[in-house]
């Protein structure tokens, strides 16, 4: 078998296939080569280089805790592992409920108790008492991580993966996947690449490339607008909310940021990456200016628009190998939280290539396999 046959080839070169990288040339038991195909070298429609960069512990389903507690640890250590500050703050997350929303809150905390997270209940007198920037009204019961929850600098994650990959060794080539086989990858610049292992890290594009190969996968773009505004008031630091209404806001230095979910009817695959102006005049600013006052005048100094990579099946992350094919192996579909959860996705991707199994964090249940079955594991809190 020639090197190259026995090497890795990562479509993909954001946060995730840079991650997947990085643990490949960090393995001691990794001998092969590795190279990334990443079509858009400036990064200028990569969901890493756009997303809003948190991480949560406050989510329904199990495995996903246990990979942002790996992740948040990581992100800690950043300075160590990758040589770079990432800005980690950790105010939390709270999460407010309707009374119609109160029993999905109170089955969720249960489950991420039962998780060991540190995440407590607040009634609305309580919420008020914590954050009296925060109106309480229409709310029956606020969730408020209170440890290993926040935000952090993910372009500058990516490039870091990205940076000491290459520092190990990690070949990175500017072309475009137009054909793919279960071991042959083909480049618009007619180059094959012939690869015991591809890994499709595609993001939102990776329902695209999977079809290259006939592989049908739930994994659409779906754009999301973030807007930058400036408030007049100062507030203290809250942490990230999510309004009942599933507008979100957090501070960012000065400023803050918010989105939310696009209406019904305007949330379509690959629409243009443009900032939908129209949510913050009909969604987003309604929600602010209700739940806390002082963002009655805030004034919208910037924003842009990104791709959740979206998994239509279940929007939780596709990970592992193809069942029908062994040479491909898919780390897509997160719909939204794939920067958090880059560097443990990393770290079990990595290991499954060289170990032939996860060695720490069985990432099974999020396998194509049920796809395949129809067996959706459901994540409540998609943010």
């Amino acid at each position: 078998m020639s090197s190259a046959r026995s090497g890795v080839v990562i479509i993909g070169g954001g946060a995730m296939g840079s991650s997947i990288a990085w643990h490949l040339a960090h393995d001691p038991n990794f001998d092969g080569s590795v190279t990334v195909v990443e079509r858009d070298p400036t990064y200028a429609r990569a969901s890493s280089a756009l997303s809003a960069s948190s991480i949560r512990q406050q989510f329904s389903t199990p495995l996903n805790i246990h990979l942002s507690r790996y992740g948040i640890g990581f992100l800690r250590q950043a300075k160590q592992r990758l040589d770079v500050e990432l800005g980690v703050r950790e105010p939390g997350y709270l999460f407010l409920a309707s009374p119609a929303g109160e029993a999905v809150l109170r089955a969720n905390h249960a489950i991420q108790g039962g998780e060991g997270c540190a995440v407590e209940l607040l009634e609305p007198a309580a919420l008020v008492g914590r954050f009296p920037a925060i109106s309480s009204d229409g709310v029956a019961l606020a969730s408020h991580g209170t440890a290993n929850e926040g935000w952090f600098d993910g372009p500058a994650l990516m490039q870091a993966f990205r940076r000491k990959a290459r520092e190990r060794g990690v070949t990175y080539l500017d072309d475009e996947v137009v054909g793919l086989a279960p071991h042959a990858v083909t480049l618009r610049t007619g180059r094959t690449l012939a690869a015991r292992t591809i890994v499709i890290a595609a993001g939102p594009w990776s329902g695209e490339v999977s079809a290259m190969a006939g592989i049908a996968l739930p994994v659409e773009p779906r754009r999301r607008s973030v807007f930058v505004f400036d408030c007049r008031e100062a507030l203290p630091l809250l942490p990230l909310t999510i309004d009942p209404s599933g507008v979100w806001f957090r501070p960012e230095g000065r400023l803050w940021l918010a989105g939310t979910t696009p209406a019904p009817g305007n949330d379509l695959p690959g629409a243009p990456l443009e900032v939908q102006h129209q949510e913050w005049d009909e969604m987003v600013w309604p929600a602010l200016a209700h739940r806390v006052p002082a963002f009655e005048a805030a004034k919208v100094v910037n924003a842009w628009a990104g791709y959740y990579e979206y998994n239509t099946f279940d929007q939780n992350g596709i990970v592992g190998r193809h069942p029908e094919s062994d040479g491909i192996v898919f780390a897509t579909g997160f719909s939204g939280h794939g920067i958090q959860q880059s560097p443990a996705v990393g770290r079990a991707v990595a290991e499954l290539i060289v170990h032939g199994s996860y060695r720490t964090l069985d990432l099974s249940p999020f396998g194509y396999e049920r796809i395949s079955a129809g067996r959706p594991v459901r994540e409540i809190n998609v943010v």
